[in-house]
Order: structure tokens, then sequence, then C-alpha cells
């Protein structure tokens, strides 16, 4: 297929699966949008059973494209900065260290702490996995993929509980930083994985951490100062040019990024909220004048359902190959590996909040609310899939781990985190 009758199919399949879930299942639209997709996978499976050539046909439409350069550099910055755009600006900036805190914290403790858990179950002489040859590295690469939690989902859900601005604020701006965090210490262990631990220093480590987030703050405050300055010059008359400027930015911000080697993900998430600024005349932020009109607002949210709902479509196409190598020997580890995973968000944002209540207040059980929240989603599987083939076999379990926390996640916290909340 070319790019135009992929695209057309993607985008009817979106559509159609929005309808079903809007007239028939009525759920969230993330936990609708997965369901159906699994239903897909799982039909397509069936069909291939007594037609080869179609399962053939399903799962070569995944390989005329690469899904985590799709997402990473394409769907992502796109998703980020419409989630960037939605947020409290005023009210983040008032709680910036505790977002920072929260989310730098719980992404590095729940890295080692899973990628701890794994080397531990592989090892394991009972279950047997020692022959895949994980070491180490490989299952903190799992931990740090695994530990960012996908802001898209996060953020569909929230804005229906009825939580305080404060806490809805928290928990947005956690997920929307520990994204971009997240995806800074994976290339990080990558690239300890690929120059080999012997020939990495803790110097290096800290030089390319540190440029992948400086660079990447950096760059964002530069480009939403610019793209700020430039909007505000327009003054809203004219809103198709808006529209066009925000467009150019996020697609020219991940290009810098990859240049300079910082984080695109950081990079759009600082230029989305230096967007998303109230101003008046003499460039106060006072909270008089959107920098941007509310059509700009309107059509990135028709963006970011948009590209959502084609996101999970194409879950459900990569989940296909990884269910048809899907050994039930696995069902084991990623039932264990589920559970470390909720407990290690758990803790990584326990601690935190209770450190910072000594000084701020927290609504009860906020920590049960986020750790909760914490929903995995695209941005996992793409990194699980960016892994390299030096790991061997052990990366078919990394997928199905990652597949499985990522599931469990959208469907049994997403469906039951409504309760929770209440």
């Amino acid at each position: 297929m070319n790019f135009l009758e992929l695209a057309t199919l993607l985008l009817l399949l979106a559509s159609f699966f929005s309808i079903i879930n809007l007239r028939l299942l009525k759920l969230p639209q993330t936990i609708g949008l997965m369901i159906l997709a699994i239903v897909m996978s799982s039909g397509i499976l069936i069909v291939g059973l007594f037609d080869p050539e179609f399962l053939t046909f399903a799962t070569t439409l995944t390989q005329e494209f690469d899904f985590s350069v799709l997402l990473i550099d394409v769907m992502l910055p796109f998703l980020l900065f419409a989630g960037a755009i939605s947020v409290d600006v005023h009210e983040l900036l008032k709680d910036k260290w505790t977002i920072l805190l929260l989310a730098s914290f719980g992404v590095l403790f729940s890295t080692f702490a899973v990628g701890t858990g794994l080397y531990w179950l592989v090892e394991h002489p009972v279950l047997g996995l020692s022959s895949l040859g994980l070491d180490y590295i490989d299952c903190l690469l799992f931990g740090a993929l695994i530990a960012p939690t996908d802001p898209i989902a996060v953020l569909a859900m929230v804005k229906k509980m009825n939580l305080s601005s404060i806490t809805e604020t928290r928990i947005a701006g956690e997920s929307l930083f520990n994204d971009g965090i997240g995806v800074v210490v994976f290339l990080t262990l990558l690239n300890m994985k690929s120059e080999g631990i012997a020939n990495v220093t803790l110097e290096s480590v800290g030089t390319l951490f540190a440029s992948e987030v400086i660079g990447g703050i950096f760059l964002g405050a530069a480009m939403g100062y610019m793209g700020m300055k430039i909007v505000k010059y327009i003054e809203n008359e004219y809103v198709e040019l808006e529209v066009l400027i925000t467009l150019t930015l996020v697609l020219l911000v991940p290009v810098i990024s990859h240049i300079f080697h910082f984080s695109a993900v950081l990079a759009v998430v600082m230029m989305g909220l230096f967007l998303n600024q109230n101003i008046d005349g003499d460039n106060q932020v006072v909270g008089i004048q959107k920098v941007m009109g509310d059509y700009v607002y309107k059509f990135w949210h028709l963006l970011d359902e948009t590209l959502n709902a084609i996101l999970f479509i194409l879950i459900g196409l990569e989940i296909i190959p990884i269910l048809q190598n899907f050994a039930f020997s696995y069902l084991l580890i990623i039932l264990i590996m589920i559970v470390v995973v909720v407990l290690s968000r758990g803790i990584g944002v326990f601690i935190p909040i209770k450190l910072l209540s000594l000084r701020h207040s927290f609504e009860k059980n906020t920590a049960l609310i986020i750790t909760w929240g914490g929903l995995r989603g695209g941005l996992s599987i793409a990194l699980a899939l960016n892994l390299p083939e030096t790991i061997g076999s052990g990366k078919d379990l990394i997928l199905m781990l990652t597949y499985g926390v990522v599931l469990f996640t959208i469907l049994v916290q997403g469906l039951t985190l409504k309760k929770i909340v209440k």
C-alpha cells in the first residue's frame, strides 16, 4: 500500500471505532479504542487461521513504516504540544518544583526498581529464563521504557474526573514531564549498552543526560518565546496563520533537537507551555488575553483526538506479531512484572509526596490517584520496538512484558480510576 492508501485505511478504522465506542461501548475514548484495537488484532489472527494471505497482508502493513520513528518523531510531538497547551500554566508554575520532583524521582526510582526486579526474575533458576541472555542493562532498559506514563491517555482520563485544579495540574504536569525524562533515561542506557559498560564513564553519562535535558528545555523555551512573539504580532486576527505557525514550530523543534542531540519531547512540552499563556499589552502574564486564539486550541484538540485514535489502531496492528509468538510460559512473569511496575510507581510517587507534604498541602490520597492514574501507552511500545536486535530472544520477552503492562494499565486501571477517585 502507498502512503495515501495506508493513511485512508487508518482514518477509516479510527472513525469507525470511534463511532462504535461512542454509540455502543460508551467508554472513555482511550479505553474504548484500546479494546476495539485488541478485538481487531484477535479477529485478524482468527481469520488468518483460514486465510494465511490475509494475515500476511495485515502484518506487512506495519512493516511498511517504522512505528517507533513514526510515533517518537512525528506523532508524539504533536500529541505532547496539544497536551501542553491544555494545561493551566499558572497553576503549574505555582507548583513547578513539586511536579519536577515527582516526574524525575518517579521515573528514576521506577527504572531501577523494575529493572532490578526483572533481572532477579530472569536469573531465578525456577523460571528458566537465563537462556534468554538478558543482562542487567537490558532489564534497566525495560524499566526505563515502562516508567514514563502516557500523557495522552492520562490527560484524557483526568479531565473527566472532576478533581481540584491543583491536583489535576499536578497529575497532568507530572505526566508531561516524566515522558521527557523517561526518554532521556532510556537513550542514556541505550548509549551505555551500545558503547559497552567498560567504555562508559560517569562523566560521559552525566554529559549526555544534561545535554538532553537542559538542551531540550532551553530549545523549547527559546522556540516558545519566539513563537509567542510572532503570534502576538499577528494579534489573533489571522487564525489560519496562527495554526500554520504552531504546526511549523512543532515540526521544526524535533528536527533541531536531533541535530544537537537535545530531548525533542521536553522541548515540545516547554514550547507548548510558553505559547499557552495569558498576556496583556505590556507582555505581562496577568490573565487578560490568550497568546493564541480559541480557533488554534480547537484545531489542536481536533488533531489530538484524531492522532490519538490512529495511535491505538497502530498499536493494534503492531501487537499482531507479538500475539503470534506469544508463549504461555511468559504469562506468570508478565503478571509478576505488572505488580512490580505498579508498586514501584506507587513508591516513586509516595516518597516525594511525603517529603513535599512537610511544606505543601496535598489532597487526601493524592499519591494513590497519581499511582493508579499512571497509564502507559504508545511511547512505551515505541521504545520497546526501538530496542536493538543485539538483545536477542530477550527482546520478545520485553515486548510481551511491555504490551502486558500497557494493556493492564489502560484497561484495568483506566476502567477503575473513576471509582478510585470517588
